[in-house]
């Protein structure tokens, strides 16, 4: 049976993490608290980010942004905008 968490992101009971995502208080926080789907939609607009804005991550200021960023993220506050991307957008046609 798969673990199931209240996702922090989504509010609502979904399947969580195998495990931890890193060590620590921050990566077991994510795992009782952050779904599956919520981690990989993370995962997917933190390289977005990476790759758009052509982010070092040997930089101690890029990881903090980016720690700050998934924070918002899982909170559901407004993110840093990413230049040249758009949110895929369902138009239905009549």
């Amino acid at each position: 049976m798969q673990r199931m968490v209240f996702c922090q992101k989504y509010k609502q009971e979904l399947p969580g993490l195998s495990h931890p995502p890193y060590p620590g208080p921050k990566g077991e926080y994510i795992f009782r608290h952050i779904s599956q789907k919520a981690w990989t939609a993370w995962q997917e607009h933190q390289t977005r980010l990476i790759n758009e804005r052509q982010l070092n991550l040997m930089d101690k200021a890029t990881r903090d942004l980016l720690k700050q960023e998934m924070e918002r993220f899982f909170a559901g506050e407004k993110l840093s905008h990413i230049s040249g991307y758009q949110e895929a957008i369902d138009v239905k046609s009549e």
